[in-house]
């Protein structure tokens, strides 16, 4: 009776640390999972303050009466293609982050083009509103280069601990997924030509 009592108490104490280590594990994948969303928000947060702070750039360049149409009409586009792309938080795949990466460079490209046309407008280039909003511009810019780096930290985290033994077991259960990483524009690497 003694040896039976005692096997049940060793059965029942590895059931108890199994299901707390268990428990453990999976808390940890969904706190880990709802960090990567969170830091997804701050990234989308910085670049929605570019987006917003674009038309108030666009209508101070306008008040230069000669100003290049063409080159308000492309970043006006490249906006609107840049806030259309949304990713959703729960499912952070490549695919996804390369579609609105392309849509994000086609607006930063549009936006350079727009500032290098700048240089042509002594006017515009002494407007404080302009400089103001250049000066915010940049800023942005700054910003939404951290949180992405943050978020390929704070997916990089995610993506090794569900990988890990015996987490991947917890992770496939549980339908925990590998999240994308943001990746640099083709061509990045190269140090951009300055001519004059």
């Amino acid at each position: 009776m003694k040896k039976g009592l005692i096997a049940l108490i060793v059965v029942g104490l590895l059931v108890v640390i199994a299901y707390f280590s268990f428990k453990g594990m999976y808390n940890n994948m969904v706190t880990m999972q709802e960090a990567t969303a969170g830091q997804w928000a701050n990234v989308e947060t910085s670049y929605q303050r570019r987006a917003d702070l674009i038309p108030n750039l666009v209508n101070t360049v306008k008040g230069a009466a000669d100003f290049e149409k063409e080159t308000l009409t492309q970043v006006i586009e490249a906006r609107a293609k840049a806030t259309s792309v949304q990713v959703d938080a729960d499912n952070i795949s490549p695919e996804q982050l390369q579609k609105f990466q392309q849509a994000q460079d086609g607006l930063s490209g549009a936006l350079s083009r727009l500032l290098v046309s700048v240089e042509r407008y002594p006017e515009l280039k002494a407007n404080q509103n302009f400089l103001a909003l250049q000066s915010q511009l940049e800023g942005t810019e700054n910003r939404i280069s951290v949180e992405r780096r943050r978020f390929n930290e704070t997916v990089q985290g995610y993506n090794s601990y569900i990988k890990k033994f015996p987490q991947m077991f917890i992770a496939g259960m549980g339908g925990f997924e590998k999240k994308g990483y943001f990746q640099s524009a083709a061509g990045s690497e190269n140090a951009p030509a300055v001519e004059f």
